[in-house]
């Protein structure tokens, strides 16, 4: 079986977000919503905790849904709106979704938005793929794995569009896949390990 997911290189990104704005122009992201955040983990020096100019550096964490194999979101969903797919995604039935925020509650990476109001988009932000499902208000959303793009053969938008190449996307069961055999030779982990969640992205410096 195929089981998609992602690995990505910490210290490979500059946190320039060109995720982020990839990601909201290919799924039609409304104006203050995001399914894709790059997240600035602090500064730090090697040889002074405090960090002093010049002498510092920055790290970024990079942070959607984790599409976990044990997703909490699922199993406290009481409409059977959000449901794993066969390729392994986690995704949303946006017309079984009620608005009820259960899963927003359960997800433990605060991976989903919720449409409070009527969508509002910024002219430059379009919807990209008229094949990606339209989202009303009083409805959940989060990163899909760009399913319109990925069931074509296609990697995700901010894999594609990462000006550094810190994401690797594949399928985790085959074992010869790329990013199966950089998640094996540079030991990466995943968020939040001790939730259970198993989750099908992960981190490597």
């Amino acid at each position: 079986m195929t089981k998609y997911g992602m690995a990505i290189n910490k210290t490979r990104c500059i946190g320039c977000q060109t995720c982020a704005y990839a990601c909201k122009m290919q799924n039609g992201v409304a104006k203050g919503i995001r399914w894709n955040r790059v997240l600035t983990e602090g500064c730090s020096v090697e040889d002074d905790a405090l960090g002093q100019y010049p002498a510092l550096s920055r790290t970024y964490l990079p942070l959607a849904c984790q599409h976990c194999e044990n997703p909490a979101c699922e199993r406290v969903c009481p409409t059977g709106a959000t449901y794993k797919d066969e390729m392994g995604r986690v995704e949303i039935d946006y017309d079984k979704c009620i608005g009820c925020r259960m899963c927003m509650a359960a997800c433990p990476y605060n991976a989903r938005s919720f449409n409070w109001d009527e969508p509002v988009y910024v002219p430059d932000f379009a919807y990209g793929d008229d094949e990606v499902a339209k989202r009303a208000r009083g409805v959940a959303e989060k990163c899909t794995l760009c399913r319109e793009r990925t069931d074509g053969g296609e990697e995700p938008r901010c894999v594609q569009c990462c000006p550094m190449s810190a994401r690797i996307f594949g399928d985790l069961d085959d074992p010869d896949s790329e990013v199966s055999q950089v998640i094996r030779q540079r030991g990466a982990g995943v968020l939040l390990e001790e939730q259970g969640t198993r989750p099908q992205v992960y981190y490597f410096d």
